[in-house]
């Protein structure tokens, strides 16, 4: 599944239990295709006492949501909005909402791509 989301990146959750929120993406996974959006698909964590935590206890810790139930924010109508790609004339990579918007550069002109 191509991985049309990148971490910094305000997203538009469009299914589960957090249907309709958006949030700062954190981490992208993309051998599982899962993403994890800050503040949502929060579980407890139980955790031994150890250095980092020398408590113990619970603590909370967002788990990853499957890329394909979230959309990136167009900056426009701050609602989610499928993406495609378009190239410039320069050889810049630039990610475009549906309606337009240009959401963000993917790839800079001469930069090269990442194997």
């Amino acid at each position: 599944m191509a991985v049309h989301i990148k971490k910094g990146d305000m997203v538009e959750i469009i299914a589960g239990d957090h249907k309709g929120a958006t949030g700062r993406v954190l981490r992208v996974v993309p051998e599982k295709n899962k993403v994890v959006v800050q503040g949502h698909n929060i579980a407890k964590k139980h955790v031994r006492p150890s250095r980092r935590n020398p408590q113990g206890g619970r603590i909370s810790v967002e788990q990853p949501i499957h890329i394909s139930n979230v959309l990136p924010v167009n900056p426009k109508s701050s609602r989610g909005s499928r993406v495609h790609y378009r190239k410039d004339s320069d050889g810049s990579k630039k990610r475009i909402a549906t309606d337009g918007t240009e959401i963000g550069v993917v790839r800079k002109a001469g930069e090269k791509r990442q194997a």
